[in-house]
């Protein structure tokens, strides 16, 4: 088979596979190949080449390959897969059957977090792990092969009920497709959602260490794709995913399967209103505790479509409930002149920079406000591109309350002149306690991404190749101006709920399916799609108004676009 290859051709022996082709050009790349890309497909590298599908002189061409490595995020999270399976073969190996608990739970940094309970009352030691740590290092050693079969559904699920593997039996109860995809490691047989990695050797650097009641796997940084993980734990942030997911263990609703069954049984409704009670009972704690605090000024900061413009004006209501009296206020409307906006290194208007805001207005008139004084505040014109002043002077007393929120919120530098006594710093990101099942987590990355489709569909008539072609330097943005400042936060707000999914799944799947497979974001809509396969869908007629998941889906009683 022959392949069109950075401006020549890449030729396959009859019967090889992609993997003896990525060794051909692996030091093209700056780190390793773990997958390839034939057109816009991804493809696994110990599949076989096919045969030649084009006629030389017909005007047919050959079809184009590249390479994904451990950088990229479809090759980080095929190492993340192939790292899970090989550490969950390998508590099997050492624990077999005294395992009663083994669950992927979520990503913390570079780690994955699994918490860990063993019959008995056993304990997990430092000894032990090592123990696991050294079989996971043969499996490298020996470059395990990761082997793909496709079988019956049916006899997936009769496979997992013999291994005791109940969630992964239950996601597939409502799986359409006849067939289904499991991967074996050795004598380990188990299901990931996503690619796999050719052989263990491709999974060489990794570290465990026992944190809480668990253990924390940590893998390679993709800006750093050769060298260990940062070993370091956002506290804060752990605590705030720890508490959301005992939550939704506590209402049975741990799982994909287990909220698939809820829906079946008609529960949909009480799910829902379940979830907005829950958040609606921590936004009443963060706002007696900015009462007992007496702080005067809220900075709220999040990641895109983490629902923190829904989420100010919730606190706000919650605020008011208390005896305060809140005044939401949005960053975005402090935005300097478009004339004067940065310029990112591609030349494009870069709002996402701290020079994007007029600091020096701001700082002005917090303090002003802060010493009792009236300040006519801005509003954005983005049509223009210019702040107005539309004449409405503000002026805030003793129990008034400032809710400010905005992307650069807990970064001191934009609130230089406000007094940290007086500030009280939010953190709000959409931290999912659901799983596909109990080895596949749900990255909260793809439930903002999902979020943000449905609204810019909604709210701007941007397409979801679109929204997918912008994600990349979103994200980037995020990772330079937001999460540096996550932990810095007083408190953290989780905005993600249990039922979404399902909801976003009737608005998301239509915007998905635009994209057609000779477009470059194919790949992430094919993943998402796949995603969403999982769950069934649920109207959101029975969202409340109020529901942080209205600003995406439309109907909110708050100005949220």
């Amino acid at each position: 088979m022959k392949y069109r290859y950075r401006g020549g051709f890449l030729e396959a022996e009859p019967g090889s596979t992609y993997l003896a082709l990525a060794k051909k050009v692996g030091n093209d790349y700056p780190a390793p190949v773990i997958l390839a890309k034939v057109g816009q497909d991804l493809v696994e590298l110990n599949k076989t080449v096919p045969e030649e599908t084009f006629i030389p002189g017909t005007g047919s061409e050959a079809p184009e390959i590249s390479f994904i490595t451990t950088a990229d995020s479809d090759g980080h999270r095929t190492y993340e897969r192939g790292a899970t399976m090989m550490f969950l073969r390998a508590m099997a190996h050492r624990f077999g059957k005294r395992i009663e608990k083994l669950k992927l739970e979520y990503a913390i940094g570079d780690g994955l977090f699994f918490s860990v309970k063993l019959r008995g009352g056993e304990a997990l030691s430092d000894g032990s792990l090592g123990e696991v740590r050294a079989t996971m290092e043969r499996y490298v050693r020996e470059d395990e092969k990761f082997e793909k079969s496709k079988i019956p559904t049916r006899e997936a699920m009769e496979l997992f009920h013999h291994h005791g593997m109940t969630d992964k039996e239950g996601l597939f109860h409502y799986r359409l497709s006849s067939a289904t995809n499991v991967y074996r490691l050795g004598n380990y047989v188990d299901y990931y959602y996503g690619y796999m990695p050719p052989s263990a050797g491709y999974i060489s650097v990794f570290d465990l260490r026992l944190y809480e009641d668990g253990v924390i796997l940590t893998i390679p940084n993709r800006k750093a794709p050769l060298s260990p993980g940062s070993p370091a734990v956002a506290k804060k942030l752990f605590g705030t995913r720890r508490d959301s997911t005992v939550w939704g263990e506590n209402i049975g609703v741990p799982t994909v399967a287990a909220l698939n069954d809820a829906l079946t049984r008609g529960e949909g409704r009480d799910i829902i209103l379940a979830s907005e009670a829950y958040q609606e009972h921590n936004v009443g704690q963060i706002a007696w505790k900015i009462k007992n605090g007496g702080r005067r000024i809220v900075m709220i900061a999040g990641p895109s479509s983490s629902g923190k413009t829904s989420f100010s004006h919730r606190l706000s209501v919650q605020l008011n409930n208390v005896g305060l009296k809140a005044h939401p206020i949005a960053c975005d409307n402090y935005y300097v002149e478009r004339s004067k906006t940065p310029r990112d290194e591609n030349g494009e208007y870069d709002f996402e920079c701290l020079e994007a805001i007029d600091i020096e207005l701001f700082n002005e008139q917090m303090t002003s406000l802060l010493k009792g004084e009236a300040v006519d505040l801005p509003v954005f014109n983005f049509k223009t591109g210019v702040p107005e002043f539309p004449g409405d002077p503000l002026r805030i007393g003793r129990d008034d309350v400032l809710v400010i929120e905005g992307i650069h919120g807990l970064n001191d530098k934009l609130s230089y002149a406000v007094p940290k006594d007086d500030k009280f710093k939010i953190f709000v990101s959409a931290e999912t306690a659901l799983n596909i099942d109990e080895h596949n987590r749900i990255a909260t990355t793809d439930n903002r991404e999902i979020r943000r489709m449905v609204r810019d569909a909604r709210t701007r008539g941007f397409s979801a190749k679109e929204t997918i072609s912008r994600w990349a330097s979103v994200r980037h943005g995020e990772q330079k101006h937001i999460y540096p400042f996550e932990e810095q936060a007083d408190v953290m707000f989780n905005s993600a709920t249990l039922y979404e999914l399902a909801v976003l799944k009737t608005f998301a799947e239509p915007l998905l399916f635009s994209i057609t497979p000779d477009m470059e974001e194919y790949p992430e809509a094919k993943r998402l799609l796949k995603f969403l396969s999982y769950f069934l869908g649920l109207s959101c007629e029975d969202v409340p108004r109020n529901s942080l998941i209205r600003e995406f889906i439309g109907g909110s009683v708050f100005p949220v676009g």
